[in-house]
């Protein structure tokens, strides 16, 4: 198969720099798939899960956060301000984000800190989801006041977890 070169920068790392099989990416329009040889274009993207094989290789996945990618003569440049891999995700801290960003939610004190809740839930749920492809989520419960703590692993089947495998239509990533 034919490969490209892809370089993926995070604000604060260089995330990867290679050869590269297929690339997919979010954007606004959905997931888009980048080969070799593709089109010239410029797009923004979106909270969401990237995948990339690199020759050779299985597919890799990462959650990404805002950000744009460039491609031009077979040369592709992702930006984005933050990216992780599956292993870097903390569900524990995830889950108080989310509950932070529910309770700003309410509050309803301005349209820019509502936003900012919805931003930050978005690029939340989306760290998760990419912990829920690998079957590597262990994520919280704590109803009713009771402290957080890890569950078993989440293979998207039980109700009542707060998990994207399970919430697949979460109204943010629509």
């Amino acid at each position: 198969m034919d490969t490209f070169h892809v370089t993926i920068l995070a604000a604060d790392k260089r995330f990867y720099e290679g050869p590269c099989e297929s690339l997919v990416v979010p954007t606004s329009d959905g997931q888009s798939g980048i080969l070799a040889h593709h089109k010239n274009v410029i797009a923004a993207l979106t909270p969401g899960t990237l995948q990339y094989r690199v020759p050779g290789g299985e597919n890799q996945i990462a959650a990404v956060s805002r950000g744009v990618i460039k491609v031009e003569d077979n040369t592709v440049l992702i930006l984005v301000d933050t990216i992780e891999r599956p292993e870097e995700i903390d569900a524990i801290r995830a889950q108080r984000e989310i509950d932070e960003a529910q309770e700003i939610m309410l509050q309803k004190k301005s349209i820019q800190s509502y936003h900012s809740a919805q931003t930050l839930m978005a690029r939340t749920f989306t760290r998760l989801r990419v912990m829920a492809i690998l079957g590597d989520c262990a994520f919280i419960r704590g109803a009713g006041g009771s402290p957080p703590r890890r569950t078993p692993p989440c293979r998207g089947g039980e109700k009542g977890l707060l998990c994207p495998a399970v919430w697949p239509g979460f109204p943010i990533f629509s």
